[in-house]
């Protein structure tokens, strides 16, 4: 019965426990009903603009890595079936309707105890916690106790490098009051910007500037974002062997998700300042730390805007395909996952100031890794579809994904509980 109430409450997507979360949160914090609704409706509208985008960006880029790998005819052994499959796996573990209470309280004691300053109301992006749990189960064969001892650790991780990347998150990306705890999106910002700043020192890389404002200067109007999004739409295109109407269809699409997506944030970020504001001054007020600032864990989906993000990720897919085919040891078919590499490297480009060159070899360097991980532990990605009565696609026995078996926390969360247990 709690398991079926919680999946009703998530089905509802972020565009409605948003609002509702946000309307309650202002209320909390002295904002009044009129003006937290009204917080909690523009953060709601908002998102269901960024959904939109992020499917014109998915729908579109997804159809083109589909063709590009059956183009080229690459073969391996595992599939990669994309987060919304991982997802729905961990939301249908035995575990998933106790780790979004135990998930919500070890984040207040952690405000408590001051051991972070997220506020993570990102409540959809919990079945990373989850997923850990989940695999972790399927490992100790239905340990609760270290199932869930799992998912707490990786919510603390994740909290931890929110609290970390939060100073660059409302510096670069512009959003103020803010931080990303979601988890893919940390699990590669942790490994992404010790890489990327290693790349950054590389004598010659170093001194490449490719950051959108400067190809601006450079190119005038084809360094514009709406017409990088063209191009390298186009380009995908013509990789997936799109005639020309679909190769322009293509590019004009993502010059669209370039040219949408950072007015969609805009109208969130309206909605999230003044409920922000309100949390600063009550706290404040109760001396709960005068100094301290905390922030709103919000899905990364609002940082993947930016024109270096989109520009990054649209250059990695055909480089991560390519990976994929020669790196010895991966037997991942990337596929599912493809669309959602800008969620991946948004910490990454942040790190570099937006510096395309550096950003794409970093990623290229964590996507590689990725594969790798996501190939190590495909055997208990398999397993947890399995528990959760998955439907395999068809000709398929093994399936993992970037986000779930290529995530760098989720990887090292299975190693440590792999020792403990023995079964390393």
């Amino acid at each position: 019965m709690l398991l079926h109430v919680v999946q009703y409450i998530l089905n509802l997507g972020p565009t409605v426990i948003l609002p509702l979360t946000i309307t309650i949160i202002g209320m909390i914090f002295g904002q009044g009903f009129k003006k937290a609704f009204k917080s909690g409706l523009t953060i709601g509208i908002g998102f269901v603009g960024i959904n939109l985008v992020v499917g014109l960006l998915t729908s579109n880029l997804g159809a083109a890595a589909q063709q590009m790998v059956e183009r080229f005819g690459f073969h391996l052994n595992v599939l990669d079936v994309g987060w919304p499959a991982a997802a729905a796996i961990s939301w249908a573990s035995p575990i998933a309707a106790i780790m979004i209470p135990i998930a919500m309280l070890v984040n207040l004691i952690l405000l408590l105890l001051k051991a972070t300053n997220v506020v993570d109301i990102d409540i959809w992006n919990y079945w990373h916690f989850t997923a850990a749990g989940a695999t972790v189960f399927a490992l100790t064969h239905g340990s609760w106790a270290m199932a869930i001892m799992a998912g707490i650790l990786y919510e603390i991780a994740v909290l931890k490098i929110a609290d970390w990347t939060a100073p660059m998150v409302q510096d670069f990306f512009d959003l103020e009051g803010v931080s990303l705890p979601t988890g893919s999106t940390a699990a590669c910002g942790l490994i992404g910007i010790p890489i990327a700043k290693v790349i950054g020192m590389i004598p010659g890389i170093k001194s490449l500037k490719a950051d959108p404002e400067t190809i601006q200067k450079r190119f005038g109007i084809f360094g514009e974002p709406i017409m990088i999004g063209l191009i390298l739409g186009a380009i995908i295109g013509l990789l997936a062997g799109y005639d020309i109407g679909k190769v322009l269809q293509l590019g004009v699409a993502m010059g669209g998700v370039m040219f949408l997506m950072p007015r969609m944030v805009k109208i969130l970020m309206e909605g999230l300042i003044p409920v922000s504001e309100s949390v600063r001054e009550f706290l404040q007020k109760k001396n709960f730390g005068k100094d301290r600032k905390l922030t709103i864990g919000l899905d990364a989906a609002v940082s993947v805007g930016h024109p270096a993000v989109i520009a990054t990720a649209l250059v990695l897919v055909p480089i991560t395909i390519f990976l994929a085919v020669i790196l010895p040891g991966n037997q991942v078919l990337p596929f599912g996952d493809l669309t959602t590499i800008c969620f991946y490297v948004s910490f990454i480009v942040g790190s570099t100031r937006g510096n395309i060159v550096h950003s794409v070899i970093s990623g290229a360097v964590v996507m590689g890794l990725g594969l790798l991980m996501a190939t190590n532990i495909a055997s208990f990605h398999t397993e947890i579809a399995r528990m959760a009565q998955f439907t395999m696609p068809k000709g398929t026995t093994m399936i993992s994904s970037l986000d779930l078996g290529g995530n760098f926390l989720n990887w090292l969360v299975i190693k440590v509980f792999q020792v403990f247990t023995g079964t390393f």
